[in-house]
């Protein structure tokens, strides 16, 4: 048989961006209703620019989940964007985080990588990868709000992902497009301290002090590791997040938060510390098999395609 001829460095990288992109779609599909579930949970409680509280403010996980309210297909409401984010978020933070970590800051003989210095690429990793990605980010927290808002007997803001973008660009320009990109960096930043970093780490540490090969088994174990860490430090950050991009806006402004740090304050002096924890189990119920599904698919496709391990 004919060996095959290595990859040219730069063609390596868009394979690699587009296994990586391939497997977050696989992964943001199965489990999306658990992100609009998160969302709405974060959204309850809030307080509004009347001073009353949203009305639906006592519904639990599987009350939102409850298809027969919207239909089963409304639980994938939204999905659209989020698809388009994670095509261009996950394949910007998974081919930096590589880069940076092979080639910039260097990964010890044995293959382990310093934990500060996986603290650093990851944070720049995710922080980057979100920047770019964060309009789609603010279209999809939009449309997963608007079955919610029709129950309510609401009138509706958005008809498709096309027309939330052409809404945003009529009020507030271009810059609205990056509407609360500063709480979504900064989650990002944190999302991928905790996802990539403990996946990288758990993984080389596994490999090392035990006798399990480097296959589907230390791949799970380590994304249930990164999953759980990413959920507790994320959390936060995606509830300030989500305000900041779901608020009402007036003449262009935004009318409920300045910032994201207003909301935090806010959201702490109104609600309490543990506001910010809302949505915790979904978004951990979605952490783990997110994780899960990404990292098994990504490491087997870059095992298909000639690629070593991440």
């Amino acid at each position: 048989m004919k060996k095959a001829e290595p990859r040219r460095e730069d063609e390596s990288i868009v394979y690699k961006y587009a296994l990586s992109s391939v497997s977050a779609v696989v992964s943001e599909t199965v489990t999306y209703p658990l992100d609009l579930t998160k969302t709405r949970l974060m959204i309850q409680g809030e307080i509004t620019m009347s001073g009353s509280t949203v009305s639906y403010s006592n519904r639990g996980m599987f009350k939102i989940l409850h298809v027969t309210e919207e239909g089963f297909f409304k639980l994938w409401q939204g999905v659209s964007p989020a698809l388009y984010r994670h095509i261009v978020y996950t394949g910007c933070r998974m081919n930096m985080y590589e880069v940076l970590r092979d080639r910039v800051f260097i990964k010890n003989d044995d293959g382990t990588f310093a934990l500060w210095k996986g603290v650093i690429v990851g944070s720049m990793s995710g922080a980057f990868g979100q920047l770019v990605a964060s309009p789609t980010d603010l279209i999809k927290v939009n449309m997963q709000m608007e079955g919610r808002r029709r129950l309510e007997g609401k009138p509706a803001r958005i008809k498709s992902c096309s027309h939330a973008f052409r809404m945003i660009l009529a009020e507030s320009g271009v810059r609205g497009l990056w509407r609360g990109w500063i709480p979504n960096v900064q989650r990002a930043a944190l999302v991928n301290m905790g996802d990539l970093v403990t996946y990288d780490t758990v993984k080389r540490q596994l490999l090392i002090k035990t006798d399990l090969p480097d296959n589907y088994i230390v791949h799970a174990l380590s994304s249930a590791c990164s999953g759980m860490v990413a959920a507790i430090m994320c959390t936060p950050a995606d509830v300030v997040k989500t305000r900041v991009m779901n608020q009402p806006l007036v003449n262009g402004k935004p009318a409920v938060y300045k910032g994201s740090i207003d909301c935090l304050l806010k959201t702490l002096n109104q609600e309490g510390f543990l506001a910010l924890y809302k949505g915790f189990f979904p978004t951990y119920c979605r952490m783990a098999p997110w994780s899960l599904t990404f990292w098994i698919v990504y490491e087997e496709l870059r095992k298909v395609t000639g690629h070593s391990s991440f």
